[in-house]
C-alpha cells in the first residue's frame, strides 16, 4: 500500500514514485518545434574532422599563458562588465569605429539571434539565399520569423539584379546575407549588398563569418559609412582560431547598438571571455598570420580535385570547398577512413555536395587519399 500524498495523489506511482493528479507527465514543447532536430554536425572521434570550418593550427603561442595571468586578478565573484565595454573599444579601435558603433556576443549565432528578436517576430519578414547557412531558418522559426529564400543562380552568385527582383518581390524587414557564402564559398559583391539596401526598407545583415580568409577589397567594412541600415556580423571562431571561445561580434549604426541590448540578457558575456577576446585582439598578427597558408592549401586542394571529370569544385573565398560527385555514399565512404566532412547531398540546390574545411597540410592530404579511394 502506497503511503499518502497530502494533495491526495499517491507516492510510489509513476517514474518518479510519485502520480501528480490532473495533470499530464509532461508538457509537450511548441508544436512548431515537435519535429525539429537539435541543430549540429555530427562530433565524432576520428582522425581528420574537415566538418565544421574550424582552423586546425591552435592559437600562437603564448595566448593560453597570458590568458592565464590575466584572469588571476579577476574577481569572479562579481558579474562581468554588462556593457562589454574594453572589448567593444578594442574591436573599434581595431577596425576603426567608436565603441557605440560596435557590439559583442557569444559567437556570431548570438548576435544573429539577438538581430532576430530585435527586429523579427511574427509580424516580419526575412529574406535568406539558397543555398545559405542552414542556421538562419533555425533562428528565424525559434524567433517566429517568418522567412523567404532567393535562389543563387547556377555558379551560387547573387547579382545585383536577382537581388533587386527579390527585394521588391517579398518587401523583407531583415535580410541575411552570408559572404563569402556558407556552404558554398563564394564572396557577395558590393553592388548586390547595395541592390539590397537601397531597393529595400530592411535591415541588410552582412554575415562575414570567413572574411578574413576571403581579399580584402570583398570585406564589407567601407560601406558602413555609405549605407545607414547595413550590419557587419564577424566572428573571433575562424581565421582567429578560437571556436572554443564562442565570441563574435557586429558593426553597425548606434541604434543597432542600442536596440540588441534591449534584447540580450543580463551579463551574457562572462569575464573570463572578455579578457580572453582582448588578449586575442592584442596578439592580433600572432593570430592571423596562417591565413596565407590556408589560402594556398585551399587552392591545392581544388587544384588537385579539379581534373576528375566525376567532381565538380566550386570556387570559394572561405577555409573550405564545396565539391559535388555522382556516390551517393561518399560521406560514408570517406567517414570509413577516418575522413570526417559535412554533408549536404540531400539539401535543395547541394545534391551530391560535401564540404570540406581546409585544415593542416596533412589532413587534407588524406582527404585527397580517401577521396581518390572513395571515387575509384
Amino acid at each position: 500500500m502506497s503511503a499518502a500524498d497530502p494533495s491526495g495523489g499517491s507516492l510510489g506511482d509513476g517514474p518518479s514514485g510519485r502520480t501528480r493528479p490532473g495533470g499530464p507527465e509532461r508538457v509537450p514543447v511548441r508544436p512548431d518545434l515537435a519535429e525539429v532536430e537539435p541543430y549540429g554536425a555530427p562530433q565524432l572521434d576520428v582522425a581528420v574532422r574537415l566538418n565544421t570550418n574550424e582552423t586546425a593550427e591552435p592559437p600562437p603561442p603564448g595566448y593560453l599563458a597570458e590568458v592565464g595571468r590575466r584572469i588571476q586578478g579577476l574577481e569572479l565573484n562579481r558579474y562581468p562588465d554588462r556593457g562589454v565595454r574594453e572589448l567593444r573599444r578594442a574591436l573599434g579601435h581595431r577596425l576603426g569605429l567608436p565603441t557605440e558603433r560596435v557590439w559583442a556576443a557569444n559567437g556570431s549565432n548570438e548576435i544573429l539571434q539577438q538581430l532576430l528578436q530585435a527586429y523579427g517576430g511574427p509580424d516580419r519578414l526575412a529574406l535568406g539565399v539558397r543555398p545559405g547557412y542552414s542556421m538562419y531558418p533555425e533562428l528565424c522559426r525559434t524567433s517566429l520569423t517568418p522567412m523567404r529564400e532567393v535562389d543563387l543562380d547556377v555558379g551560387f552568385q547573387l547579382t545585383p539584379a536577382v537581388a533587386a527582383e527579390a527585394v521588391a518581390t517579398h518587401d523583407p524587414d531583415l535580410i541575411l546575407l552570408p559572404t563569402p557564402n556558407n556552404p558554398v564559398g563564394t564572396p557577395v559583391s558590393h553592388e548586390t549588398i547595395r541592390a539590397l539596401h537601397d531597393g529595400s526598407r530592411a535591415l541588410v545583415v552582412v554575415d562575414e563569418a570567413y572574411i578574413e580568409f576571403a581579399d580584402d577589397h570583398l570585406a564589407a567594412l567601407p560601406l558602413l559609412d555609405e549605407l545607414p541600415r547595413l550590419v557587419i556580423v564577424r566572428t573571433l571562431s575562424k581565421a582567429f582560431r578560437l571556436a572554443g571561445l564562442r565570441l563574435g561580434y557586429l558593426l553597425g549604426p548606434t541604434w543597432v547598438v542600442d536596440d540588441v541590448q534591449k534584447v540580450r540578457l543580463p551579463y551574457h558575456l562572462d569575464a573570463v571571455k572578455q579578457v580572453a577576446g582582448l588578449v586575442a585582439l592584442e596578439q592580433e598578427a600572432s593570430f592571423l598570420e596562417h591565413r596565407r597558408r590556408i589560402a594556398s592549401e585551399r587552392e591545392r586542394v581544388a587544384a588537385a580535385v579539379s581534373p576528375r571529370e566525376d567532381v565538380e569544385v566550386f570556387p570559394s573565398a572561405a577555409n573550405f570547398v564545396l565539391i559535388r560527385t555522382g556516390v551517393e555514399d561518399l560521406f560514408d565512404r570517406l567517414l570509413a577512413q577516418g575522413v570526417l566532412v559535412r554533408d549536404f547531398s540531400r539539401q535543395p540546390r547541394l545534391e551530391g555536395c560535401v564540404r570540406v574545411t581546409i585544415g593542416t597540410e596533412a589532413e587534407n592530404d588524406a582527404f585527397l587519399a580517401a577521396l581518390e579511394r572513395a571515387l575509384a
